[in-house]
């Protein structure tokens, strides 16, 4: 049976129990379940490379131990045993401190885990189909890879689980064109499901790891945070899938409930990739965090201020925020005046409403810049949906390839050579300034359609609706007339 089988066939079975209500809860479960087959896994890889290496998972918890047999433990005694047995003691493990210890990463998967299936026989069955996959064969896990990206999109239609999502092709855009390498500090302070360090170890590893010690340097260089327990738990799995060996640096924590003022020098980072969460506000007092002129609930905002204050000089980030930013006043203002005088906001991409449907239908813009220089000018490039295609949506998704053009544009490292053209166009600061900060300007190369004069279309409308007050009278008079006969 293919790996892509295998996980339809693992879903279709958990639909079966009472305890799994929707996506959300049917992902959570299969994410704690793969991650421990693929921890025992790694941890058999482990013991054999290395002399001196313990898992990090007490011997009678190991999946090898309690799971792979296929006619061990099932009914009320797997379930006691999940229940009683297994949570308890994840929750509880004490991390030693020590590099590379993996125990932390146990216990922030499972703190806030739970076993959502109420069958012991159900969930043996999808225990013996997980142990059809053997994490240590390259293939297999290459091309679990791919159905786990399935999975995370499945996030879309689960309810607000879709905020944790960003298309891929977005992730992969923005990680290419900012050209991550091994040994720069990579930070996502909202890294959600961990498309973009997943995007960026890719794109190091094609590029640039050629020797074990790079693909050390870049793990080591490598820093997220995630709030919420789910998508924290799916990016821990996902950065095991990629094959990284400790995967403690994503945290599970708030990046905003720190104080703004204690991020030291020495917590500066080269690069910054990350969709900050947009149109949710912040639980009461995070924004006492940050300074006076940039507090408020909004949440894009806050994240925009915490970014530019942890570039180096010479970092740079790729941020995606939504047309509200890049228009609104106030606050809005004077951190887009911050961000100019402080970074070189070099590139603006327009994206359609389309792109993160369908759990938003809002414009976004991908936002480049690097710290160190304020602003002189600012390009914009606006992307637009296929030719032949209405909009995007989840049979039709926006592709990388879809972005070409953009690349191709883009003019190198250095970005030498742009050219005006019918999609791009660029506006200095002085301009921007003038406009009191209000990034939202529209490409100067579209004719906006003509709709007439508005007192002509008044007229018409007037008349139109004359004519279909006279048609209904008529209406009423030919039935009046047929219900007397």
């Amino acid at each position: 049976m293919s790996v892509r089988n295998l996980v339809k066939t693992i879903q279709d079975i958990m639909r079966q129990d009472a305890g799994v209500d929707g996506d959300a809860q049917r992902i959570s479960q299969l994410c704690w379940m793969f991650f421990l087959k693929i921890m025992d896994d790694q941890d058999q890889e482990l013991e054999l490379l290395r002399d001196d290496y313990r898992s990090p998972i007490p011997e009678q918890l190991q999946w090898r131990n309690w799971a792979a047999d296929p006619e061990g433990m099932t009914g009320d005694e797997l379930l006691g045993f999940i229940n009683g047995t297994l949570f308890p003691v994840f929750k509880e493990l004490t991390p030693t401190g020590k590099p590379g210890d993996r125990r932390r990463v146990v216990r922030d998967v499972f703190e806030d885990g739970y076993n959502y299936m109420k069958s012991g026989h159900l969930m043996r069955q999808v225990i013996n189909k997980i142990n059809g996959i053997d994490f240590n064969n390259l293939s297999e896990r290459q091309h679990f890879g791919d159905i786990y990206e399935q999975i995370l999109n499945d996030l879309q239609s689960a309810g607000n689980a879709g905020e944790y999502y960003t298309p891929r092709a977005v992730t992969a855009f923005m990680t290419q064109q900012i050209d991550p390498h091994p040994g720069e500090s990579l930070f996502d302070p909202a890294c959600g499901t961990g498309g973009f360090l997943s995007c960026a170890i890719r794109h190091m590893r094609s590029q640039y790891v050629k020797r074990p010690e790079d693909e050390a340097t870049m793990q080591n260089a490598l820093r997220a945070v995630e709030k919420k327990p789910l998508p924290h738990m799916l990016c821990v799995t996902n950065m095991l899938l990629q094959g990284v060996e400790d995967p403690s640096f994503v945290r599970h924590d708030n990046t905003l409930a720190r104080p703004y003022i204690s991020w030291s020098q020495s917590e500066r980072v080269d690069v910054v990739l990350t969709n900050p969460p947009f149109g949710g506000r912040e639980e009461d007092g995070i924004e006492a965090n940050f300074p006076q002129h940039y507090r408020t609930r909004e949440t894009a905002d806050l994240f925009l201020a915490l970014i530019i204050r942890l570039l180096k000089p010479g970092g740079r980030a790729a941020v995606v925020l939504p047309d509200g930013s890049l228009f609104g006043e106030g606050v809005k203002t004077r951190l887009k005046e911050h961000l100019m005088e402080e970074c070189n906001l070099h590139t603006i991409v327009r994206l359609p409403n389309s792109v993160f449907r369908p759990y938003a239908s809002i414009g976004t813009n991908l936002l480049f810049f690097e710290k160190g220089t304020p602003t002189t000018e600012t390009w914009y490039w606006e992307h637009q949906v296929p030719e032949g295609q209405k909009a995007y949506s989840m049979t039709k998704p926006i592709r990388l390839e879809h972005l070409d053009d953009c690349a191709r544009w883009w003019g190198g490292p250095k970005r030498e050579g742009r050219e005006e053209g019918p999609r791009a166009w660029k506006v200095t600061a002085e301009e921007i300034k003038a406009r009191n900060y209000n990034l939202d300007i529209k490409n100067p190369h579209t004719v906006e359609e003509d709709h007439g004069d508005p007192e002509e279309l008044l007229e018409d409308l007037s008349n139109a609706e004359a004519e279909i007050h006279a048609i209904r009278g008529q209406l009423k008079a030919i039935l009046g007339e047929a219900l007397t006969r």
